[in-house]
């Protein structure tokens, strides 16, 4: 399964979230104590997603008329060249212009690395050759999540941010032995789309969590526990997302909807305990968990019944707008619930998206 091209776009995918990564949680930080405090942090975060959100529905168009190596490598240069401005200032307008930037080729980035995959990998190995871009990508979040925040505060966040600026435009290198092929489609009796709504929403509800977690998580406790949480998390997700590829190719991932998502209401309750380490650590694991699970098993559910590139934007769309959604929103609220209501307001607002969970497309399991 593992080709040549696959893997030069799982390097050139890493490079870029690594880059992403260092500063998901660093640029919050970054503006907060710039002057814009838990408003500033929260608007960062959303801005960036925005402009996530709105170069994904772009990507499928640009894939059709200029290819996925174009497409890539759009994605590298927007992720590093705006972070080597953050440097010169942590201002707010500063900080919301470089993260539409970054927002934007993350967009394109993400997009064309879900869609190359599907259209690379065999159609009945599609959840394990998801799981293991999934497990790639995964990696940077495990390196960037805590190690963004760890160095931001030992050796300050203009290191940081010059090196995450740099890695994504290391990744040009790979991105010159990718395919210029445009994306797979099928003909008049090919996939129509329809049936996609219910993962979307279930997938969306737990990235709202994401979003408020990532944001909120340093500025409710302490950088040191937000980053080994993370640290749990991140080794967490990946793990959970390859599993539940292998999994959902034998079983049907549908089955795997409910307990993704009680794994993810779950650890997002135990965050109302800010300040204690055993909660906040174990929670965090046990939302990383539920969360791959559910990233795997949505998005084979939606490439069952779409086009790769379409259901590749569609479901980043609901990954990207949720956790814009949710970081920008907690942040308008905060002042109202505090950060403990506030964590379990999320976790149920997870919960509510069960009966969705239950609503199982037909699936024909891999012969055993």
């Amino acid at each position: 399964m593992m080709t040549r091209s696959l893997g030069l776009m799982m390097a050139a995918s890493v490079t870029g979230m690594l880059g992403f990564f260092l500063l998901f949680s660093t640029v919050p930080l970054y503006a907060a104590t710039g002057g814009s405090g838990a408003t500033g942090a929260g608007l960062a975060t959303g801005a960036m997603m925005a402009s996530t959100v709105l170069a994904e529905l772009a990507v499928p168009w640009l894939l059709s008329r200029h290819g996925y190596r174009a497409a890539m490598a759009l994605g590298l240069l927007l992720l590093g060249l705006p972070a080597l401005l953050l440097p010169l200032s942590a201002e707010l307008p500063v900080v919301l212009a470089v993260s539409l930037l970054r927002g934007a080729g993350l967009g394109v980035l993400v997009v064309t690395g879900t869609a190359l995959t599907a259209d690379l990998v065999p159609a009945e190995r599609r959840g394990e050759g998801l799981g293991l871009y999934g497990l790639a990508v995964g990696v940077p979040s495990v390196a960037g999540l805590p190690l963004g925040l760890w160095a931001a505060d030992v050796l300050g966040f203009a290191p940081v941010l010059v090196v995450a600026g740099l890695l994504p435009l290391a990744g040009l290198v790979a991105v010159t032995g990718l395919p210029a092929a445009r994306p797979v489609t099928a003909g008049g009796g090919g996939r129509t789309g329809g049936g996609l709504a219910a993962p979307m929403l279930v997938f969306a509800s737990v990235t709202v969590s994401v979003g408020v977690l990532v944001t909120f998580l340093p500025l409710a406790g302490t950088p040191a526990l937000a980053s080994a949480a993370m640290l749990a998390q991140s080794l967490a997700t990946p793990t959970a997302r390859w599993w539940a590829g292998r999994f959902g190719d034998r079983r049907g991932p549908a089955t795997l909807l409910v307990p993704g998502l009680l794994a993810a209401a779950a650890g997002t309750a135990l965050q109302a305990w800010t300040d204690a380490p055993v909660p906040v650590v174990a929670g965090m694991a046990l939302f990383g968990a539920g969360f791959g699970v559910l990233q795997n098993a949505t998005l084979t559910l939606m490439l069952q019944r779409g086009e790769p590139a379409r259901v590749s934007a569609l479901w980043n769309l609901a990954y990207d707008a949720g956790m814009g959604v949710g970081a920008t929103g907690f942040g308008l609220v905060l002042g109202h619930t505090g950060y403990r209501l506030g964590f379990v307001l999320v976790a149920a607002l997870i919960a509510v998206t069960i009966p969705l969970a239950r609503v199982r497309p037909a699936y024909a399991p891999l012969p055993q």
